[in-house]
């Protein structure tokens, strides 16, 4: 099982393989989903925990299927302290 920090950055590497796969720009793609640049760039770099309706929306910008960028991740469950 990955790390909370591994998760963000291994879909942040697959974002960006997407991005430059679709000939994108981080500012090319930030103005198609409506993002500001900055916040693509972090998410690229593993430093944000990206929403849902924001990974769908680049999904979607990018031509690819949103479950594609997270196939393959798991985290493991948080216990419940009783």
């Amino acid at each position: 099982m990955s790390t909370d920090d591994d998760l963000l950055r291994e879909f942040g590497l697959r974002m960006k393989a997407a991005r430059q796969a679709a000939g994108l720009s981080q500012e090319a793609l930030a103005h198609l989903a409506g993002l500001h640049r900055t916040y693509v760039s972090s998410v690229e770099r593993g430093e944000r925990n990206i929403a849902l309706l924001n990974m769908v929306t680049l999904a979607t910008v990018l031509d690819v299927d949103a479950g594609t960028l997270i196939a393959g991740m798991a985290r493991p469950p948080k216990s419940k302290d009783k």
